[in-house]
């Protein structure tokens, strides 16, 4: 079928299967998001649809096949398509035209939303801001990814190493500065920024992933351009949206960079930390809250940052749960390769109103404009479940609201720069140094979560999560080998 570009789709289902008849539409993918994140999908023949699919879903989910859902006793689950959510798959177009609708799962035979389900988490946490009388909230996550021309084990004289123990691997990028061979396009470690070409080697590259956002799945680009990394380090930027509007742009995003490396022989990367010596990726997540059309994060009598006091407050709550938060903002152990100091990522929990070492934010680039004023949570990175996130930052958020948690004084300084007493006297904490360490944070201070997340989805994650630490644990890492084979 030919795009109609950027025009959203509506809601009526049976309107919607019409037109894709008439389009020729022959597939349909079904997808729905996991509970680490990972987008999965069942594609049907649009034949199989029809306007009940809308309300009483496909059943087609086996929930006991993926990890962190269902029992094999309990495993008939249901994919019902969100209608808001129609896209179009620009590739593969010799198998006719195909379509793509976002799922919210359903529990088989009763139809309930599924508590594991991060969209409907996420619909939870947009009905806690509701019924705190916030109408509406307003998210824009920054998504960085590197884009490498390969990733491969290193070899051996006996072939290929084995990747379970402790296997090293080789990054290929033509920015590289270990690249070998011409260097005339060679962007040196934490010169990247903005950089253009020749030292911007995939600009055509984030051009098409823009285009075909825009073209095939209604989203609003505001920007794309290299990062401060070397080896395509890149970041797209979206226009700010709803809270599971935005989250679903965001898995979008995702599979288009993924896909369109693909298909130019490439690797889209959205590891945190794949490089050593430069800069780590992340997902700076902006968030505002709104009520009968006006930004309640907004005061234009404040000589700090114009912000009110509902905006102190909720940045107070992020900073109180700022440890907890790391385990679903920072997910796997690669996260924390990230968080160090040095490299532009937060480490320190603070807050500021221009400082990028500090963990919360308040972008201050114009005075005198409510639409953008919001705070900017620079934790997260992109390996984090995006639904999972934004509600947890908005709970964080919500409960410093309502606790009045008034966060300690902003820090307007190079925080790497200070000692660890001057730290201690202006008491700031630091964020965990590992996923294990974000883990013990999240068992003890998860109290803030339950309005949205069910315990059921807590406790299978973080057990999930700790034989993910565990299986780091046991292996050997080949710095190790460098470090201590002369013990």
């Amino acid at each position: 079928m030919t795009p109609t570009p950027n025009s959203k789709p509506g809601s009526d289902g049976a309107a919607i299967l019409e037109r894709l008849r008439e389009e020729k539409v022959r597939w349909v993918e079904l997808f729905y998001t996991d509970v680490f994140g990972g987008s999965n999908q069942v594609d049907v023949p649009l034949a199989t649809l029809d306007a009940d699919s809308f309300e009483s879903g496909v059943p087609k989910l086996d929930g006991s096949s993926v990890r962190g859902f269902r029992e094999i006793f309990e495993s008939d689950m249901l994919l019902v398509p969100d209608p808001g959510t129609l896209a179009t798959i620009p590739w593969h177009p010799e198998v006719g035209g195909t379509v793509r609708f976002i799922c919210d799962v359903r529990i088989g035979g009763s139809y309930q939303p599924y508590d594991h389900d991060p969209r409907a988490v996420a619909r939870k946490a947009e009905g806690v801001l509701a019924a705190a009388g916030y109408d509406t909230s307003y998210w824009g996550p920054e998504i960085e990814f590197f884009v490498f021309d390969s990733v491969e084990l290193i070899p051996s004289a006996q072939g290929v190493r084995d990747p379970w123990a402790g296997a090293g691997y080789l990054l290929h990028q033509a920015e590289s500065p270990w690249k070998g061979g011409p260097v005339e396009s060679t962007v040196r470690f934490k010169e990247g920024y903005h950089r253009s070409p020749p030292y911007d080697s995939t600009l055509a590259l984030r051009a098409e992933m823009a285009n075909i956002l825009t073209d095939h799945f209604h989203v609003t680009m505001d920007a794309h351009h290299h990062e401060v990394a070397t080896s395509a380090q890149a970041e797209l930027n979206i226009r700010f949206d709803e809270l599971v509007p935005t989250a679903d742009h965001v898995q979008d995003i995702r599979y288009v960079i993924k896909n369109v490396a693909r298909r130019h022989g490439k690797v889209g990367c959205l590891m945190p930390k794949p490089i050593y010596g430069d800069n780590a990726i992340g997902m700076h997540t902006n968030q505002s809250l709104w009520a009968n059309g006006r930004n309640q994060f907004y005061d234009a009598d404040d000589p700090y940052a114009e912000i009110s006091e509902a905006c102190r407050y909720y940045v107070g709550g992020l900073m109180e749960h700022s440890r907890a938060l790391c385990a679903i903002t920072n997910p796997i152990t690669n996260s924390y390769r990230r968080l160090v100091p040095g490299y532009e990522a937060p480490v320190f929990i603070a807050w500021s109103k221009a400082n990028r070492s500090a963990s919360v934010r308040i972008p201050f680039y114009h005075r005198g404009r409510p639409e953008a004023k919001r705070v900017e949570y620079r934790t997260p990175d992109p390996s984090a479940n995006i639904y999972l996130t934004e509600a947890a930052l908005a709970l964080a958020g919500l409960d410093g609201i309502r606790r009045k948690i008034a966060p300690p004084p902003p820090v307007d300084e190079n925080i790497y720069k200070l000692t660890p007493a001057q730290r201690k006297e202006r008491g700031i904490r630091e964020l965990p140094g590992s996923l294990g360490e974000a883990l013990d944070c999240l068992e003890s201070d998860r109290a803030f979560l339950r309005p949205a997340f069910a315990d059921s989805l807590l406790d299978t994650y973080i057990e999930i999560k700790r034989e993910e630490q565990l299986e780091l644990n046991l292996r050997p890492h080949p710095y190790e080998f460098y470090k201590y084979l002369d013990v």
